[in-house]
């Protein structure tokens, strides 16, 4: 694969891909040795799905496909190549790779020719009954009746052979073989040769070592493969067997990580990978960069942490290598099974009981079913990564079934959860289907957090009593509240560095500013009614009154937002076309993401920034509004809704709103808007000093520290 060594964007941190492919034969070799070697190789494979795992051996496909459904130490391959390298197949749907085959298979004169012509010259050779085979004709066949005149006979055919571990007798297309169908597929896949390991134990394993790539030749090796193999640097022989041979080769690349104390754990990494490329997030605030803050920061416990994450992936390369200095433990899922899960049961069952609108769940098995899914294999990631004794920190609703099944895989680990959404009460969690199902997870939890008193009490309620016992814990969590901050000098900094977006010149405008992705829960149709009305009301305001709405979209493939945005649109539309000018819009609407500082231009731009939240995690945009707006001694008004977490900590300072009130809505944002520049200027000032929230590093130590003491069960205590 091509290295990428273009420049990023500004924000970008570039970072190659270093690939890492393991191929390896598996009888003798990744099934050799003692069943510890074997489990520590699984191990270790898991931890790093970076590694491309193929299989290169002898078995026909059925015989491996029977091999992964009974042994589960084996890992899964990416790719397989068997039949002693006639054939190759994609492991994800276990279909032949027809046009390197093709190139593979040329000359064959077929399996039923071959078998035919040499057993009736050499009655020595016995057929492999029973033995699945494809592009190649398999025999029995003792060490003194390997014989010229039997390899003169397989030459006239037109054929190669192989034979291994004194009995197997392989007749084979002429282009065929373990080493050419690796070189095929590497060459078909830009794998280079430094970033091959190949790994194996007989004698038909030979091209593969002469391919010039790594290789290993495990200790139980028959001796004719290690006196043939190349003597280079490159080719390593181990006196350890098996797996634990392989597992060795891995550890003297330095391909592995060692197991780590702790593991924050979320669905998404802490970086984007795109184009070739890691991208950091566009704000230096919200659950990614202060938890990345945490693991850079070595004075935090976190600083020994790795961060485990999906990463949705379908490329046939391999999963890329994280950045040096950001420990991540990606595991890759296909985009359809990550739809089924995130698009489906994330945003559709559970996102609309946690935004308290319960009749907008949406439950399907399927979708269930990938749920389920996702989360024993992120259990199974997390717990391949965690030491023993270890401290894993989940992250939201996307993971509520890990803690009961790490429980039951990982006893020995403390598990904590810090939720950035609001909780909501019993009565409304109960209203999901699978209540009782997540219930009993959330229960197996040592510590869970909040940001809000509010939602701590409703996870409370909800596992220490109600009516339904389907699922009951008999014990609970530690429970503690922790409001998230904002990085305060980032924002100041650029504030001082950056001009207002103001809507037109002149001192008699007023800007409204909203800063929210598209979803029902942050009420947008609900504010476009609320200016309507306003409008109506006060006329004084048409001309010199502009809504400015930033509002980037959702992931693509989310649609449970679709009617939100429809209604927002046409609200929109209807609002401009009745009250708009040739020089004049009400509602300034701009669904995109934009760089952070672009936002801070627009923070300092607001005379009034608006929050309606219908249910809310903590609302860090309101915090970098108040941050904004104190770095540079500017004026300004927060009007909040008093279902955001923001508001249990602001209390009265800000001007709260009821988003649940269309007349609150109105009557909060008129009085807002009729503030004088030194009222704005004192109201600000006294937000600003409710700025006591810690850095985003210090609030994570010091819920690991916390995690790390909740030592079981804790009546409902708190942390």
């Amino acid at each position: 694969m091509a290295d990428e060594t273009s420049q990023a964007d500004a924000g970008v941190r570039s970072a190659g891909t270093q690939i890492k492919i393991l191929v390896t034969d598996l009888d003798g070799t990744l099934l050799g040795g003692d069943e510890d070697g074997r489990r520590r190789l699984r191990q270790a494979l898991d931890r790093h799905p970076e590694i491309t795992v193929v299989f290169a051996t002898g078995r026909g496909l059925p015989s491996v496909q029977a091999l992964l459904d009974r042994d589960r130490l084996v890992p899964s391959p990416r790719w397989i190549i068997s039949d002693v390298g006639a054939s190759v197949v994609d492991a994800t749907d276990m279909s032949h790779v027809d046009v390197l085959e093709t190139q593979l298979r040329a000359g064959w004169p077929g399996h039923d020719h071959v078998r035919t012509v040499l057993s009736r010259h050499f009655p020595r050779l016995r057929y492999q009954e029973g033995v699945a085979q494809d592009g190649r004709c398999s025999f029995f066949l003792s060490p003194h009746h390997l014989t010229e005149r039997l390899k003169a006979a397989v030459d006239d055919l037109g054929c190669s052979w192989s034979y291994s571990d004194g009995r197997f007798f392989d007749v084979l297309p002429p282009q065929a073989g373990k080493g050419p169908a690796v070189q095929q597929l590497a060459r078909k896949l830009q794998w280079p040769a430094s970033g091959i390991l190949v790994a194996g134990d007989s004698l038909n394993d030979l091209s593969m070592f002469r391919l010039g790539t790594h290789g290993v030749i495990v200790g139980n090796a028959e001796p004719g493969l290690s006196a043939q193999a190349p003597t280079t640097a490159r080719v390593h022989r181990t006196v350890r067997h098996g797996a634990a041979g392989v597992l060795a080769a891995l550890e003297r690349l330095g391909w592995l990580r060692t197991p780590s104390p702790v593991v924050i754990a979320y669905h998404r990494p802490p970086a984007q990978w795109s184009r070739g490329q890691w991208h950091r997030p566009l704000s230096p605030n919200g659950i990614l960069p202060a938890l990345t803050s945490a693991l850079t920061d070595e004075s935090a416990p976190a600083s020994a942490a790795v961060w485990a994450a999906a990463l949705v992936h379908d490329s046939p390369a391999g999963v890329p290598e994280p950045p040096a200095n950001l420990p991540m433990a990606l595991l890759p899922v296909p985009s359809q099974r990550w739809a089924r899960y995130f698009h489906g049961a994330c945003k559709e069952t559970l996102w609309p009981a946690l935004m308290s609108q319960p009749q907008l769940i949406r439950h399907t098995t399927p979708q269930w079913a990938a749920y389920e899914a996702f989360n024993q294999d992120f259990a199974h990631h997390i717990g391949a990564h965690a030491e023993h004794g270890g401290t894993v920190w989940l992250h939201d609703y996307n993971l509520w079934l890990v803690p009961g099944i790490l429980r039951s895989q990982r006893p020995d680990l403390r598990i904590g959860l810090f939720h950035h959404t609001p909780f909501p009460d019993p009565d409304t969690f109960r209203r999901l289907p699978v209540a009782g199902q997540l219930r009993a997870s959330l229960g197996q939890l040592d510590w869970v957090g909040f940001h809000t008193a509010a939602s701590a009490r409703n996870f409370q309620d909800l596992l220490s009593g109600g009516s339904d016992h389907s699922g009951d814990c008999d014990r609970l969590p530690c429970i503690g509240v922790h409001p998230l901050g904002i990085d305060r000098q980032a924002v100041a900094a650029i504030a001082r560095s950056r001009r207002p977006h103001r809507p037109t010149p002149g001192g008699d405008t007023m800007l409204v500013l909203s800063v929210e992705r598209l979803d029902y829960a942050k009420a947008p149709v609900q504010k476009i009614r609320a200016l309507s009305t306003l409008l109506e009301q006060c006329p004084g305001l048409r001309g010199r009154l502009r809504f400015r709405l930033i509002c980037p979209p959702p992931e693509p493939g989310i649609h449970a937002y679709d009617t939100t945005r429809a209604a927002l649109e046409d609200a929109i539309s209807t609002l401009n076309n009745r009250w708009g000018t040739e020089d004049w819009l009400p509602v300034d609407y701009r669904p995109q993401s934009l760089p952070f500082p672009e936002v801070v231009g627009h923070y300092l731009a607001a005379d009034v920034f608006w929050v309606t939240s219908l249910a809310d995690g903590m609302n860090l945009t309101a915090q970098e509004y108040i941050a904004a707006k104190s770095a540079t001694g500017s004026p300004g008004t927060l009007v909040l809704s008093s279902q955001a977490g923001a508001a249990e900590h602001f209390g009265t300072a800000a001007l709260l709103t009821d988003p649940r009130s269309p007349q609150n809505l109105v009557d909060t944002l008129r009085q807002a808007l009729d503030m004088t520049p030194a009222q704005r200027q004192t109201h600000i000032a006294r937000l600003a000093a409710l700025l006591t929230t810690p850095s985003p590093a210090d609030w994570a130590r010091t819920i690991i520290a916390t995690i790390r003491r909740a030592g079981g069960p804790q009546p409902g205590a708190s942390g």
